[in-house]
Parts: C-alpha cells; structure tokens; sequence
C-alpha cells in the first residue's frame, strides 16, 4: 500500500473491478513521543488507502463500485495505548468522507467500516474480547448489501451504531456533501 510501483502493478493487472476493500493497516502501540511512529502509521493506514483508492478510481467509476475502507473505533475515539493509530484511523476516516463525497458524481460509493476489537494477529496480544473474522466480513457485506455508508460489525462497534448514524457529526457530513466543488465531482 505504500509503494506506488506495486500499487501501479496491481491496477495493471486487474481488468475490471466493482468492489475495492481497503484491508491493510499497521498498529505499532507506540507513544505520541516518536514521530517516525506516527508517519509510519500515516504512511500505511492514511496514504496507503489513499494511493489505492485513487489509483482504482477509474476502474470503479466505470463499474459503479464500492470502496470499502477498515476503520476502527478508534477512529472515533482514542485509544490510550495506541494513539499513533488511533490518529491515523481518524484521518482516514476524513478521507472515507471526503472521497464518499467527491466521487459519489462518478457512481462511486465509499464506506466506513468500524470495528471494535477482532481477533487478528494485530490484536492477538490484548486480553480483551474480540470478534472472529468471518462474522465481521460477513457484517460487512451485510451491510453493504443494505446500502449502508457506515457499517458496524460487531458487538462492540453495534452499541453506537444508532447513535451515529443520526448524531450531529453524520448530520454534518451530510450537509457538508453540498460543497463539493463541480470540478472535484466530474474529475478522476
């Protein structure tokens, strides 16, 4: 996700595409207090999602596609003892708005997907309760069968699911969708 040669190589070799789900993140448990920490969480969760999603666009215009971008809860609250992801996942989270609002003229739908803990080789160090994979993806598509924007696919992240979707901040979003420059909209 964060070389562009590869990303490049991987559009080549796709014909077409309809459904593009941005899976790869990093989470390092490390401190405010190391920078090369923070870009590094930047360069894969923020960049990362970016540079793939940019260079797909073409194909899911022409499709009509869905991206699908792996968030976390974390990105709409901090976790203490990774706050280097958390930052990163927040900002992705404003990149899944600010795609799902200009590439939503080109037939492009883009999700959030928040998830609380899963049972992954990221969190298999934390004693905390934790989802399985498989009923996560199989949330996912359920929610993206039901048209959702913003999936919650598990236990942890469900409890906030109603809260959100009508709270201040995805009323926000929704009015902010009205400033989307003509030229935004129309361009790749």
């Amino acid at each position: 996700m964060t070389n562009a040669t590869q990303i490049q190589r991987a559009v080549e070799n796709v014909e077409s595409l309809d459904l593009l789900i941005n899976n790869a993140g990093v989470d390092l448990h490390d401190a405010l207090s190391d920078r090369a920490g923070i870009e590094r969480h930047l360069a894969v969760n923020l960049f990362g999602t970016h540079g793939v999603s940019q260079a797909f666009l073409p194909s899911l215009a022409r499709s009509r596609g869905d991206i699908v971008n792996l968030l976390s809860l974390a990105a709409l609250a901090s976790v203490p003892f990774t706050p280097a992801y958390s930052i990163s996942k927040a900002a992705a989270f404003s990149l899944t708005q600010a795609l799902r609002a200009s590439w939503a003229g080109r037939g492009v739908r883009v999700h959030a997907v928040f998830a609380g803990p899963v049972d992954t080789d990221m969190t298999r160090g934390l004693d905390i309760p934790k989802s399985s994979p498989d009923s996560v993806a199989k949330a996912i598509f359920d929610g993206l069968e039901k048209g959702e924007e913003d999936i919650f696919p598990d236990p942890m992240s469900a409890f906030i699911a109603d809260s959100w979707r009508n709270g201040a901040a995805k009323v926000l979003e929704q009015q902010f969708r009205v400033f989307v420059p003509e030229n935004v909209a129309s361009a790749a």
